[in-house]
């Protein structure tokens, strides 16, 4: 089992890494392989909505989406890091995601998710509230923890000071190691995964 963790903050090691760090030690106790990959520093292309990625397979854009894609294959868990920018999520990381699940979208059904986000005071909530869309409408399975999944600081030592903010994180990877330990039990058991029906796009005029 691997877990695939998203810094979306442009610092390596900063508070955003904090957080995901102690989700991904978390994790690693619980059996589960870990990769932290870092967005860095470099301008993310939003999506053009061109729609060669449904005729290659790839993002036209050649950077860390193309890397991605190829791997979702071989990951059971996705955890999504950002700061938080006027109330939102990063917006490097917001293009960034929009083209990895434009592209990939029907690799992560049946894969667990959660969204972390490290904030100084507020706008942790809408920041939140903004990643999880991705999951859900991927049918992914949200794992939740004892809080929402945010820490608070202005640098990664105000973080680690943050006692609910990092045991709510290690609870995150406990309930993840346990979905995911859960979900293979399952397979073994000869449970199978949802088969969907064939999907019915509509709009409001038709």
């Amino acid at each position: 089992m691997k877990a695939l963790l998203i810094n979306g903050s442009p610092h390596s090691n900063g508070c955003t890494f904090t957080a995901l760090k102690e989700v991904a030690d978390t994790l690693e106790k619980n059996g589960v392989e870990t990769e932290i990959l870092q967005l860095g520093t470099k301008p993310v292309a939003g999506c053009i909505a061109c729609g060669k990625c449904a005729k290659t397979g790839k993002c036209v854009f050649d950077d860390q989406v193309n890397d991605i894609l190829p791997q979702l294959d071989t990951i059971d868990a996705l955890v999504v890091g950002s700061p938080v920018y006027y109330a939102g999520p990063a917006g490097q990381l917001c293009a960034f995601l929009d083209r990895l699940f434009y592209c990939g979208g029907g690799k992560m059904a049946g894969k667990c998710a959660a969204a972390v986000v490290s904030c100084r005071r507020g706008g942790a909530s809408a920041a939140f509230d903004r990643l999880n869309k991705y999951f859900t409408i991927c049918s992914m399975n949200v794992v939740g923890s004892q809080y929402w999944n945010q820490v608070h600081g202005m640098t990664p030592g105000d973080v680690r000071a943050d006692e609910e903010g990092l045991q709510t994180m290690r609870t995150l990877g406990q309930n993840m190691a346990f979905a995911l330990k859960t979900m293979q039990a399952g397979k073994d058991a000869g449970v199978r995964a949802p088969v969907y029906e064939k999907k019915i796009p509509t709009n409001f005029i038709r």
